[in-house]
């Protein structure tokens, strides 16, 4: 690149920039840019025609203005002008101001683009350079339109300088992901997979990047790149480090270009030609040796490089999945990083061991590693992550993975140890993998009830239906465990707390095989049914319909019990129950066992045939969390070519303390399954206009906490029902109430809702029709207790670092405004602690989308008329105006997305009901954005004013 002139400096610039930087105040700012800006705009404008240096002076000046955050109305034509200029500085300032400046609807896009192929036909490789940099920063489909066949002319030209080479090949890479169909695919694909043999390294480094995206969607195309990578990959491995001295980085050859190599070649299975094969084998196997070799740097550099093009040649080893010797050597070389210090290098050693498990060929070599991986979970040391909960869910994952017929009893039982104290964000899946292991490797089924019936005693509130439907098909399909599984769980049920699932699992079970334990007298009909309805009265509807269904199973298995039974289906709280279903199953039952003979009452609760067989609900559920592609033991185990990079690069540092701890709170868990219709739990949130109705429950690992301040004791059998908005729930006048983070959950149900360096607070939302379930979170970010937590009449007490979680159930009864306040205290290091948060509980959480067609919407718009019936608001973007993210927002807001109802396809139209307990209000919206004038204009229109006022407020907050 050429040198700059000392003539070059502009001190004009440098003086402006030095006057903006001595401005005492923003006001001040503004005024001197101002003053610049009409001194800028008179000079264009003059009569005097400026010279090349003036021009490239004033638009370094306006760049300069727009980057401080100021809009730039003029001077693009100037740019313009500049890039016909021979001078590189003057034409590098054109190029630069319209890479950040000029808009690719631009009416200056032609005049750019003719200047670009002006320069591009120089054959000056430092303007070429700069026009190829220019078209790939805008990257805009007019660029793609006008350059797409020129630059792989000039990729290929063979007096092209090799400085250009590069630009070219990095600047179709771009336009090949913008605008993949503009990129012609012809004569110059063979002709550019030969620049893996050029001399300059830059070129073929650019190049590799290139033919890979082109390879991965025409493999066919570019096959004959593979004896070129190998043949490259083969001279950078074995050659010394002064060969390539230009090209080695801290003692390690070319590592860039050997990753993108290595990645090349994961597009294609293993050459067939031996001798091909042999000399990537002996590449690999190099790269392996260099690995065990000690380190020529202490740097971090060094390490990293060298690692880098290590974990790229295991990705290839286990792609191929063809070198017995290979896979069970890598295997090793990862097995030494698992107690490695750096939490990047576990990391990635245990994501790969969990690929290297599902190979025959390393499959008993992964599992030689157990101990070290079960040691990472039972051990809380530092050099097992134990600050990463990514780390750990890795280790779960390579548990699960390795798990066969020799050691499935031992990682079970090791994955439920740990699942007593595992992060609150990996429960769910631990719990799924362990039901999955149980049921597969089961040779005695009473080990799988036990375990079973474990794993919901541990973690009862992680243990979805799935789960325990299984165990019942199971028990149900084999008469050989029926009778231990009904003594085992009528002792389990026996425990003065026993969780819901568990009472559910015990009332089917004893329902249907109670009689196979009914001749002790330790476990008679009498003594089974008394412990059943023992629980009745603490279960959620959904569970006493099932226990009601086991009372009449019981009549039936035992007649002597037939009149304690009637005398409880007879009783007021059943026969005048409020819930239809519990009434109505009472009524039903009762009057059955009241007329119906012995045999007909045989017959028609007879016990239950055997299922069929079918794959498990509890994996289907494990591969719809887990994603495509993502289950360790799944036949597909290639890895995104991107994988290692980009969790480098994202990866939680483990000197880094808060954001390690802040983490566990962050990734909540996922795809719970949705037990609000089912009536999961008997309290609610009711929600009315300034009146919303609380009730708070805790999982059963940890005590109740009244995070709300409710400490207003509940009358015995009734629903903790309190107004929040009364003076006695009022949170106190010195604390201010935090919505910092309230408007970010308007389209969005997940996240941190409140942070200070004490407490995180995270959220997990998920609502339908007019009910929802809102959990809870809370993350003790310090090494201290909390003591007293919140004002409950028991004081739990939270661990420093540990996390604690509540459920909210909620329930819309009208159309509300004002949100619920979290009211929270507890005592660090002596001092009361109060903190109130604003719920983001919100109108449009209670939205059901609605698609319609464009007929039925018009002829409602048009029904929806009435002036007090819209609200119209009109306002300026707060954010960039994206179309997909507009999109994002609106489908986060509750309602259906229209497609093709608007003659404008700009405008965005949506439609859905907000669900009330009392009413339905169905609602309409247009959104018209104006890109020139960076602004919007929202229309709602519902057959409320009081919902259309406040879904207006939400939803223009978000744009």
């Amino acid at each position: 690149m050429p040198a700059v002139s000392k003539g070059d400096g502009m001190r004009g610039l440098a003086v402006f920039i030095s006057d903006i930087r001595n401005c005492k105040s923003k006001e001040a700012e503004i005024k001197r840019i101002n003053k610049e800006l009409a001194n800028i705009r008179s000079k264009f404008k003059g009569d005097k025609a400026l010279d090349g240096y003036s021009k490239k002076k004033y638009v370094c000046k306006l760049l300069f203005i727009f980057l401080l955050g100021h809009d730039i109305d003029f001077g693009h034509m100037e740019a313009v002008n500049l890039l016909s200029s021979n001078k590189y500085t003057e034409k590098q300032i054109g190029y630069l101001f319209i890479s950040v400046l000029v808009n690719s609807n631009s009416d200056l896009i032609r005049l750019i683009n003719n200047a670009i192929k002006n320069d591009l036909a120089s054959r000056n490789p430092t303007f070429m350079n700069l026009a190829l940099h220019c078209i790939a920063n805008v990257g805009s489909r007019e660029m793609a339109e006008a350059f797409a066949s020129e630059i792989p002319r000039i990729l290929v030209a063979g007096d092209t300088m090799d400085s250009v080479k590069q630009s070219a090949a990095l600047c179709l890479l771009r336009l090949n992901r913008t605008s993949p169909d503009l990129v012609p695919m012809g004569e110059w694909t063979a002709r550019v997979v030969h620049l893996l043999n050029d001399q300059h390294l830059g070129v073929v480094t650019a190049a590799t990047s290139l033919i890979t995206t082109l390879a991965q969607k025409n493999p066919d195309d570019f096959k004959t790149s593979v004896s070129l990578a190998v043949a490259r990959l083969s001279r950078i491995v074995t050659s010394a480090s002064i060969d390539l001295q230009d090209y080695t980085y801290y003692f390690v050859a070319a590592p860039w270009l050997s990753v993108k190599l290595l990645r090349l070649l994961q597009c294609y299975p293993p050459p067939e030609d031996a001798a091909l094969r042999s000399r990537l084998t002996e590449c690999l196997e190099t790269i392996l040796n260099k690995a065990q070799e000690p380190p020529k740097s202490k740097k971090v550099q060094h390490s990293n490089a060298k690692n880098a093009v290590l974990f790229e040649a295991i990705a290839l080893i286990i792609h191929h999945d063809s070198e017995p010797t290979l896979l069970v050597r890598a295997c090793n070389q990862l097995g030494q990083f698992l107690q490695h210090r750096e939490t990047n290098l576990r990391y990635l050693a245990l994501e790969s061991m969990c690929t290297l498990a599902s190979s025959e060929f390393s499959h008993e070599a992964v599992k030689t590693h157990m101990e070290t991986v079960i040691n990472a979970l039972k051990v809380s040391l530092p050099q097992f992550g134990s600050r990463d909960v990514s780390v750990r869910q890795r280790a779960v994952d390579l548990l699960y993975a390795m798990c066969d017929r020799s050691n499935a009893k031992q990682i079970v039982a090791e994955m439920l140890s740990y699942l007593e104290t595992a992060d609150y964000s990996i429960r769910e899946e631990i719990v799924l993998k362990v039901a999955i292991l149980a049921e597969k490797y089961a040779v005695d089924y009473t080990w799988y009830v036990d375990t079973i019936l474990n794993l919901i005693r541990i973690a009862g509130d992680y243990v979805s239906e799935e789960v325990w439907y299984r165990v019942i098909q199971i028990v149900i399909n084999r008469d050989d465990v029926q009778g231990y599984a009904a003594k085992t769980v009528f002792e389990a049920l026996q425990a003065p707390a026993c969780h819901e699932n568990l009472v559910k699992v015990g009332g089917y079970i004893l329902g249907e095989f109670g009689n196979l334990i009914a001749g002790d007298s330790r476990s008679s009909p009498l003594v089974q049914f008394n412990l059943l309805h023992s629980k009745f009265h603490l279960c959620s509807v959904p569970t006493r319909a099932l226990l009601l269904s086991a009372y009449i199973k019981f009549i039936n298995l035992f007649p002597e019990v037939k009149a304690t039974i009637q005398d409880v289906l007879r009783s007021d709280s059943q026969l005048r129950n409020a819930d239809v279903e519990l009434q109505q199953r009472a009524v039903e039952y009762l009057r059955l066992s009241c007329i119906a003979s012995t045999d007909i009452l045989a017959t028609v609760l007879e016990e239950m045939p055997p299922f069929p067989e079918r794959e498990s609900s509890i994996l289907a559920k494990l591969k719809k969390k887990k994603g495509p592609g993502k289950l360790p033991d799944m036949d597909d185990s290639r890895r995104s070519v991107n994988g290692n990079t980009e969790h480098i690069n994202n990866r939680t540092s483990c000197a880094d303390e808060r954001a390690a701890r802040r983490s566990a709170v962050n990734r909540f868990i996922g795809e719970s399954r949705d037990s609000i219709l089912a009536g999961g739990c008997s309290s609610h949130l009711h929600l009315f206009s300034f009146c919303f109705l609380v009730s708070v429950f805790q999982s059963s690992t940890h005590s109740f906490t009244d995070v709300l301040n409710l400490n207003s004791a509940p009358s015995s059998g009734a629903n903790l029902l309190i107004d929040v908005f009364s003076e006695s729930s009022a949170s106190p006048a010195a604390t201010e109430v935090s919505e910092e983070n309230f408007p970010r959950f308007v389209c969005k149900n997940n996240g941190v809702i409140y942070e200070n360096q004490l407490l995180q607070i995270g959220l997990k939302s998920e609502y339908r029709q007019n009910l929802g379930r809102m959990y809870v979170f809370y993350g003790n970010k310090t090494s201290t207790q909390f003591l007293s937590f919140s004002s409950s009449a028991v004081d739990p007490v939270i661990e420093g670092g540990a996390q604690m979680q509540q459920i909210l159930n909620i329930e819309c009864v009208s159309d509300f405004s004002d949100a619920p306040v979290l009211n929270i205290q507890f005592r660090y290091g002596g001092a009361l602690q109060n903190i109130a948060v604003k719920l983001p509980v919100m109108l449009n959480k209670f939205f059901q989308p609605t698609e319609m067609t464009s007929q039925d919407f018009f002829q409602r718009w048009k029904q929806l008329g009435a002036p007090q019936q819209e609200v119209q608001k009109i306002f300026k973007a707060k954010h960039s105006m994206d179309t997909e993210v507009a999109k994002a927002k609106i489908l986060g807001f509750g309602v259906a997305l229209l497609d093709g109802v608007d003659p404008n396809p700009a405008n965005f139209v949506g439609a859905g009901v907000v669900h009330t307990k009392s009413t339905q209000v169905g609602c309409l919206l247009r959104l018209e954005p104006n890109m020139q004038a960076q602004m919007y204009r929202l229309t709602l229109r519902t057959s409320r004013d009081s919902v259309s006022q406040r879904l207006c407020e939400l939803l223009s907050e978000q744009f």
